[in-house]
């Protein structure tokens, strides 16, 4: 008789914890449901075309971001290839002032002079072009 005894307790026991699991599983299920209101075909339409609008505005502003970001990149190398374009010609400048420099130093023009065939002059004249007080004369 202690095995039927035994039998019927845990029997007993296995019904009692399987309403206590179906209470809670109710339970549970009557607070998920009451977070997520109920929806008609109307609203959930609603909700699918706002879901689509709010996307594609999105990936739009990505995608119009993406296009300013490759235009600066592109400016980014456009200007540096001008610094470098403007170094070379400063440095072009800078060479042709040297050369004007080097042919416009005092001996340079006297041996250009000479091969010219001009001779330096032995008594130099030089031009007063103060105005003369003419007050006394």
């Amino acid at each position: 008789m202690s095995t039927a005894q035994a039998r019927t307790s845990t029997t007993l026991t296995t019904t009692i914890t399987t309403g206590i699991k179906r209470q809670v599983v109710d339970r549970t299920a009557q607070v998920i449901y009451a977070t997520f209101p109920q929806m008609n075909v109307a609203q959930q339409a609603s909700r699918k075309y706002f879901a689509i609008f709010v996307t594609t505005v999105s990936t739009l502003g990505f995608l119009a971001l993406l296009g300013i970001n490759t235009l600066l990149a592109q400016d980014a190398f456009t200007l540096s290839e001008l610094k470098l374009e403007a170094k070379q010609v400063a440095d072009q400048r800078d060479a042709i002032n040297r050369q004007i420099d080097s042919r416009s130093a005092p001996d340079a023009l006297a041996k250009a002079a000479t091969a010219l065939g001009m001779k330096p002059s032995e008594s130099p004249v030089f031009l007063n072009l103060a105005p003369e007080d003419v007050t006394n004369g």
